[in-house]
C-alpha cells in the first residue's frame, strides 16, 4: 500500500514563519525588503539598476541582493549604480526561500539603507508562493512577453502589490496590446496598479522608487484578494500551474495489498513544487 504525502504546506508554513520574523527583524532595522519576480529575460535587472542608481541621485540609501541559478554578472551590473550588491547563487533551486535571505544579511546592508530589493531567480512559477520576509511584491513583466502571461501565472500576479509592465519602449513594433494585458491583469489581481517603464528610455524609474519609498514610510500596498490561504484551501499552487497533480491515496483492500508479507508499505513524500526531490523524498516503512 502506497501513501502520497504533501509536504508543501509544511514547508510553506516553515518558510512563512521565518520571513515574518525576517520582516520584524527589517522593520526594527528601520528597512523595507522588496521582492521583485519576473520571467528570465523581462530587463528586470536593466530596471533595477537605473532604479539604484536614481536612488544615489536623490540621495535615498538602498541595496539589492541578486538571485541566479549561477554566474555574478547581475551583482556585477548592479553594482555600477553605486549601491552595495550581494549575489545569491541557489545552485540549482529555482526561487529564493525567507531562510538564504536572512543569512546575507547579518551584518549586511548598511545601516543607513531604507529599500533592500530582493532580485529573485528569474521564474514565475516557484517563486511565487515563497514569502521573502517582503513589505512590497512587485511582478514585472515585458511588452515581448504576450499580453496573456498574466492568466497563465495567476498566483504570481494575482498575489502582487504591484505589476510593473517593462521595456515599453517595444510596444509598438512588438505589437502589444496594453489594454488587452491590462484586462487579464484585472482579472487575476482586480485593483492593481500596473506601471509602465523603460529602462533605456527611463520612463517609470522614479514612479517605482516612489512607490517603493512610499511602502518604506508606511504605506499600506494595494491588497491581493487572492492570498495564500486562500490558494492552499483551493488546491491552487504553481504545482498546479505546471500541470502536476499528486497521485491520490492509494485504496485499500486486498487490490492495493503488497504482494509479499514482509514487503513495507512506503510514504511518497512531494516537494513543494509538486515534484519529488532528493531532499524531500523518502521511503518511509510503516511502523517507523
Amino acid at each position: 500500500m502506497c501513501r502520497t504525502v504533501d509536504l508543501r504546506h509544511a514547508v510553506l508554513a516553515k518558510n512563512d514563519g521565518l520571513a515574518a520574523e525576517l520582516r520584524a527583524d527589517l522593520t526594527a532595522r528601520g528597512m523595507t525588503a522588496v521582492n521583485l519576480m519576473s520571467s528570465p529575460g523581462s530587463g528586470k535587472t536593466a530596471l533595477l539598476e537605473r532604479v539604484l542608481t536614481r536612488a544615489g541621485e536623490r540621495g535615498v540609501a538602498v541595496a539589492a541582493l541578486t538571485a541566479d541559478l549561477a554566474t555574478e554578472n547581475d551583482a556585477r551590473r548592479l553594482a555600477r549604480s553605486g549601491a552595495p550588491v550581494k549575489q545569491v547563487l541557489t545552485g540549482g533551486l529555482c526561487h529564493l526561500e525567507a531562510d538564504q535571505v536572512r543569512e546575507h544579511l547579518a551584518d549586511w546592508p548598511p545601516r543607513a539603507t531604507r529599500a533592500l530589493f530582493v532580485e529573485n531567480v528569474g521564474n514565475l512559477v516557484c517563486p511565487a508562493t515563497y514569502d521573502l520576509g517582503e513589505s512590497l511584491r512587485v511582478v514585472l513583466m515585458s511588452v515581448t512577453e504576450g499580453e496573456d502571461k498574466p492568466v497563465k501565472y495567476p498566483t504570481a500576479f494575482g498575489l502582487a502589490h504591484l505589476v510593473v509592465l517593462t521595456k515599453t519602449d517595444l510596444a509598438q513594433p512588438a505589437g502589444f496590446d496594453e489594454e488587452v494585458f491590462a484586462d487579464h491583469v484585472e482579472r487575476v489581481n482586480p485593483g492593481v496598479e500596473v506601471l509602465r517603464s523603460s529602462a533605456r528610455t527611463g520612463e517609470g524609474v522614479d514612479g517605482l522608487l516612489d512607490r517603493v519609498l512610499a511602502a518604506c514610510s508606511g504605506v499600506t500596498p494595494h491588497r491581493p484578494v487572492l492570498a495564500r490561504q486562500h490558494l492552499e484551501r483551493h488546491g491552487h499552487t504553481h504545482a498546479h500551474e505546471h500541470g502536476h497533480e499528486h497521485a491520490p491515496e492509494a485504496e485499500s483492500g486486498p487490490e492495493a495489498a503488497p504482494e509479499g508479507p514482509d514487503e513495507a508499505a512506503s510514504d511518497v513524500i512531494a516537494s513543494p513544487a509538486g515534484q519529488p526531490s532528493d531532499a524531500v523524498l523518502q521511503t518511509v516503512a510503516d511502523g517507523s
